[in-house]
């Protein structure tokens, strides 16, 4: 088990410690419950979706990288195929604070990143700032998302966003989680070619500059991150941070990152460049090439 977990797991129910100790014994498992074992685990452990979501919530805030609030959020995101994912804040030490990724980006962007086709429910452990709900929004279950806080009853995105401003105001009809194909054609490299099919599936309408980052890692393993534009623009996702979200959860560490690479477009509305290799620098990344989308 990886050790960030150990403190939460102790404070499990046994029934749920049992279920969950096979799949956690793997110190790169990808926090995450597929809906198969969703289902097994509320048979052996007697609870239901929403019980369930509540009670992993600490194995979630568990992966939190908060080195400068010191503040762990975690977030679970249940998705349409009844599969859970897990979300954390994570905070980047000598960088700007607008590369911080929210526990609900976290969750969410998490559940994109694995194919989910969108997302009918996601319990937090504290109230979603307004930066959530408005990123909450571009998702295409809309303000019906359903939110679940502990001591709260259940609400929908709308009951905290009220009188909300979205994608459907500017008459966007493609939105995150939905299926997007850029057509940008693969070069024949492995993990540029990574790079290029994220951004791919980047969603970026407003300003038409589609991007994806992926990373490798010591031992091969790649992992990627599209760009998730927001029509309040800040709200926005870069491609490095969607990359590192997926990283960190897997039990990966920033020095875990062996080389980098960014696809997007040469003159692009809105460049990556810049911020990547600063952020990537911070954390001890060096190795970054740029591929140009044509």
């Amino acid at each position: 088990m990886h050790s960030r977990f150990e403190s939460a797991f102790a404070q499990l129910p046994a029934a749920l410690q049992e279920s969950l100790a096979p799949w956690l014994a793997d110190a790169h498992f990808p926090a995450m419950l597929s809906a198969s074992q969703v289902e097994e685990v509320k048979r052996h452990s007697g609870l239901d979706d929403e019980a369930l979501a509540f009670a992993l919530l600490p194995l979630a805030a568990a992966c939190a990288q908060t080195d400068i609030s010191h503040f762990n959020v975690g977030a679970v995101a249940r998705g349409l195929s009844g599969a859970l994912y897990f979300g954390a804040n994570m905070e980047f030490t000598g960088v700007a604070m607008q590369q911080t990724v929210h526990a609900e980006q976290s969750a969410i962007t998490h559940a994109w990143m694995r194919g989910e086709s969108g997302l009918c429910a996601i319990t937090v452990n504290y109230t979603p700032c307004g930066h959530c709900r408005q990123f909450m929004n571009e998702l295409n279950s809309g303000l019906t998302l359903r939110i679940n806080l502990p001591g709260r009853a259940p609400s929908k995105l709308g009951d905290y966003l009220p009188d909300a401003f979205g994608p459907r105001d500017l008459d966007i009809k493609t939105l995150i989680f939905d299926a997007e194909d850029h057509a940008f054609a693969l070069k024949g490299e492995a993990l540029g070619d990574a790079a290029i099919k994220a951004a791919n599936r980047s969603h970026a309408p407003y300003s038409q500059s589609p991007s994806g980052v992926a990373l490798q890692t010591h031992d091969r393993q790649i992992f990627t991150g599209s760009y998730a534009e927001n029509a309040a623009f800040n709200p926005s996702l870069p491609p490095l941070q969607a990359a590192l979200n997926l990283l960190s959860l897997n039990g990966y560490g920033w020095r875990d990152i062996q080389r980098a690479s960014l696809a997007e477009k040469a003159q692009a509305n809105i460049v990556q460049w810049d911020a990547t290799v600063a952020t990537l620098r911070a954390i001890g990344c060096d190795a970054v090439e740029r591929i140009e989308l044509a």
